[in-house]
């Protein structure tokens, strides 16, 4: 019976990836540009917009912030671990991309102290707004939401020590405008961090589309100032990608 709970609530998760709350596309134009290719043929879960060979999975609505705060998510992706891979310090600042409820963003609040900062991003409004009732009840006060759009976290330029993005990036629509901006955000020598479900592992129970292997993050994040530092595999599901800001090469 534990074993059929388990199941259906993963069923019941993919489920609610669905595109009903998404933030407004970005106003610059309807075309997309030519970095992006439509196809007709494609994987049901995602839509239908590739990147690099990689197909866009759907973005899971606020519906689903539910299955974020799960129980069983310490045991089955063991986010402490994240937590103390990262190596934060007080006072630093952080970026949480796609923050959802704040699962995450509570987490980073304890760790960079109240001199410190995160910055919790989602384009949900309604996202924000669970993570703002947290704070209240919580009486935290070192977390400040954004509302991001589709293709900018609107962080400002050099200002964050690191951006965190657990299980998200396979989600942008704009992936290639996305991590441009985020460089941006980034101090000289600021991290950026990708967890993601291992699409190596196909005993990992998520849809395809939702998964992302090293190569693919690696292939990605080449056109941008990045330079890839370590890779962390001891997850269950999970590796944790990192990459730190190249501080010689000039931002375009």
């Amino acid at each position: 019976m534990r074993h059929f709970h388990r199941f259906a609530y993963l069923l019941t998760m993919l489920s609610v990836c669905v595109p009903t709350l998404r933030a407004e596309p970005p106003a610059q134009s309807k075309r997309i540009p030519d970095r992006y290719q439509r196809r007709r043929e494609h994987d049901p879960d995602g839509t239908g917009k590739f990147y690099m060979d990689r197909e866009i999975a759907i973005v899971m609505s606020h519906e689903g912030a539910w299955w974020l705060d799960r129980p069983e998510r310490e045991k089955e992706e063991e986010p402490k671990k994240v937590i103390e891979a990262l190596d934060l310090k007080p006072e630093m600042v952080v970026a949480d991309i796609g923050a959802g409820s704040g699962y995450y963003s509570f987490q980073l609040a304890e760790k960079v102290g109240p001199k410190g900062k995160v910055l919790a991003v989602d384009i949900q409004k309604e996202m924000l707004e669970i993570i703002r009732q947290r704070m209240k009840k919580q009486k935290v006060t070192n977390i400040e939401p954004i509302l991001g759009t589709e293709s900018d976290p609107k962080l400002p330029a050099n200002s964050v020590d690191l951006i965190l993005l657990v299980d998200v990036y396979h989600e942008f629509a704009f992936p290639f405008e996305m991590t441009e901006a985020m460089v941006k955000a980034l101090k000289p020598g600021g991290r950026m961090v990708f967890v993601e479900f291992r699409k190596e592992d196909k005993k990992v129970p998520i849809k395809e589309v939702h998964k992302m292997t090293q190569a693919q993050v690696l292939k990605e994040m080449k056109p941008h100032s990045l330079k890839h530092d370590k890779t962390i595999k001891s997850l269950p599901w999970q590796h944790v990608i990192f990459f730190v800001k190249s501080a010689e090469k000039e931002e375009k």
